[in-house]
């Protein structure tokens, strides 16, 4: 039995689509979901099952009162698509998609 690859598709904004493929309905490149709005760079914290992933980075807020900055740190859970190979401690692009879960509504979109 032959397995025919499925095309990757462009998502556009400068991204490079992945050598490899996958069979995930919710890659980017070889699914259904669309990516849209925000997007952040940060580092891969904790990989939970297959394709969950933790990224999480620091950002620096003002404190008038004292009149200097403290470092502070932003989570979210993002969708692991299996054809990016993503690792733990991966500096990685995500981007938003419609709710995946109760708790998704980002995806990984490139590996840095």
């Amino acid at each position: 039995m032959v397995k025919f690859m499925k095309k990757s598709k462009n998502i556009g904004l400068g991204i490079p689509t992945p050598k490899e493929s996958c069979e995930d309905q919710k890659c980017p490149f070889h699914g259904d979901i669309l990516v849209r709005g925000r997007s952040f760079v940060g580092i891969v914290s904790k990989i939970s099952f297959q394709k969950n992933a933790l990224v999480e980075w620091e950002r620096r807020r003002y404190v008038p009162k004292y009149e200097r900055y403290e470092k502070r740190k932003s989570k979210l859970w993002a969708h692991n698509p299996l054809c990016l190979d993503v690792k733990v401690g991966d500096n990685v692009k995500i981007m938003e998609t419609k709710k995946i879960s109760k708790t998704k509504n980002f995806v990984i979109v490139q590996k840095l």
